[in-house]
């Protein structure tokens, strides 16, 4: 499992493996396709995701508001409804709303098994932090991703 998640402080050498080598492309060490299904997801479809996502809980959110008369910002009902959202999608379904439209999906590296609630629970609380989702390592993986045994894969 260490060998697995690393460390995301290994820098340039964390790309190559144990005898030196580089891996041609992202997954290839988690034993993942180059392209197509099943690939590491590339950062713009996780923008994408993560963008329809955000304005759904926004929309979702403003409606909760003018429906209830609360008092509340907007921000903070946006991010209950993102989070609230995206740990019960990908517990459930191995992807969020966003990931879908996009053809993406969250799968645990170490098992052929969903996400489960309480890898999506961390995931998702690290992904609240931005910093996490940033930095990423040389399989495209987040600190998020790599903290929980997940990766992004394309669905399609």
């Amino acid at each position: 499992m260490a060998r697995m998640t690393g460390s995301w402080l290994s820098g340039p050498n964390a790309a190559m493996d144990d005898d030196g080598t580089e891996q041609k492309f992202p997954g290839e060490r988690l034993g993942l396709p180059s392209d197509g299904p099943g690939a590491v997801a590339g950062l713009g479809r996780r923008i994408l995701a993560l963008l329809v996502d955000w304005l759904m809980a926004m929309g979702i959110g403003a409606l909760v508001l003018s429906l209830t008369g609360w008092q509340q910002s907007l921000s903070t009902v946006t991010l209950l409804v993102w989070f609230v959202v995206g740990v019960s999608a990908v517990a459930v379904f191995s992807f969020t709303p966003g990931q879908l439209i996009v053809g993406i999906q969250v799968a645990r590296v170490d098992a052929r098994e969903r996400v489960g609630f309480v890898r999506a629970l961390v995931r998702t609380f690290f992904i609240v932090f931005v910093f996490p989702a940033v930095i990423s390592d040389h399989d495209g993986r987040g600190m998020h991703d790599r903290a929980t045994g997940t990766a992004m894969l394309r669905v399609r």
